[in-house]
């Protein structure tokens, strides 16, 4: 599982529901949400694996 920073939460956690995304500069990311609060989550350089 992918993890990225909750900004709201202001602690590490799972992203839930994760998509795979491409950034303009071709740099893969992933994007989801926390589990917690809902807030969007987004982790550059990392890949669904």
């Amino acid at each position: 599982m992918v993890e990225a920073y909750c900004v709201k939460c202001k602690a590490k956690r799972e992203v839930k529901d994760p998509q795979q995304v491409k950034l303009k500069n071709g740099k893969p990311a992933v994007q989801g949400i926390c589990p917690n609060c809902g807030t969007k989550l987004f982790r550059i350089g990392a890949s669904l694996a």
